[in-house]
């Protein structure tokens, strides 16, 4: 069989073990130069100023929630991986809620995933839920690969698991599984409707 291929593109894969600050950094820049803008093209797209994108490319600051969601837009980023950011260790007593259904959505070609508590930045984990649309492994275009771990609980429907090292994995409603997120991986529904998770990224 074929790797199982997704949406998501070569830069994020070689920069998966770097910082994250450095990841979110080479992927808008590689988004940045594959797309033919320069700093000020991207950055007046963006709403944001040029210096702001130079240090956000250059992981001299970390940017807002709101910044990284107009800069996805802007290069036509998908990955949801870029909200997960480093957190400060003194940092305590944050708190965020979702309502039901009201997450910051970014579908892609395969998946339709729902960011959940995005109001905090700087987070150490990354919440949300996806509708699995693809129904093939032909609807891919590479592994999925992106730094770190990843939880996944199946809410409703059935689904594939395929992951690089493993067969793949047959899953139903709550079921669950833990793995390496830098190893490729990608999920197909086989059920009559699509299957939805509940994924957590570390």
């Amino acid at each position: 069989m074929e790797p199982v291929q997704t949406e998501e593109t070569g830069p994020a894969r070689d920069a998966r073990d770097a910082p994250d600050g450095q990841v979110l950094g080479q992927m808008i820049r590689d988004a940045r130069k594959e797309k033919g803008l320069t700093l000020e093209e991207a950055a007046k797209a963006a709403a944001i100023g040029r210096s702001t994108l130079s240090k956000i490319e250059n992981n001299l600051t970390k940017p807002s929630f709101d910044i990284i969601r107009r800069l996805m837009q802007t290069l036509d980023l998908k990955t949801p991986q870029l909200f997960v950011q480093s957190g400060d260790g003194d940092i305590s007593g944050r708190r965020d809620y979702t309502l039901a259904g009201r997450g910051e959505h970014q579908e892609t070609a395969t998946y339709d995933h729902e960011l959940l508590c995005t109001e905090l930045t700087s987070k150490r984990m990354l919440p949300y839920i996806s509708t699995i649309k693809a129904r093939d492994v032909s609807e891919f275009e590479s592994w999925v690969r992106h730094r770190g771990e990843e939880f996944m609980f199946v809410i409703s429907g059935s689904l594939t698991l395929y992951t690089e090292h493993y067969r793949p994995l047959e899953m139903t409603e709550g079921d669950s599984v833990y793995y390496d997120s830098g190893m490729g991986h990608g999920c197909v529904s086989t059920s009559t409707e699509d299957a939805r998770v509940l994924w957590v990224s570390l």
